[in-house]
C-alpha cells in the first residue's frame, strides 16, 4: 500500500501549493482504496471511519 509520501509527488499533485497538494494527494489515496469496492463496501468504510473520528474527538452528530 502507497504511503501520504508517494501521493505527495505523483506527477498529478506536485505542482500544487502544499495545502492543496496534500488535500489532493488524500483524495487519490482514499481513491485507490475504495476504487474496487462495491457501493455498500464504500458505506461501510466511510461509516467505519467516521465512527473511528466521531471516538477520537469526542463529538456527536445532531439530526
Amino acid at each position: 500500500m502507497k504511503k501520504l509520501e508517494d501521493y505527495m509527488n505523483d506527477a498529478s499533485v506536485i505542482n500544487e501549493p502544499m495545502p492543496i497538494r496534500e488535500i489532493h494527494a488524500i483524495r487519490l489515496m482514499i481513491y485507490d482504496e475504495i476504487k474496487e469496492m462495491s457501493p455498500k463496501e464504500i458505506n461501510e468504510y466511510y461509516m467505519k471511519n467516521f465512527e473511528k473520528v466521531q471516538k477520537e474527538y469526542n463529538f456527536k452528530v445532531l439530526s
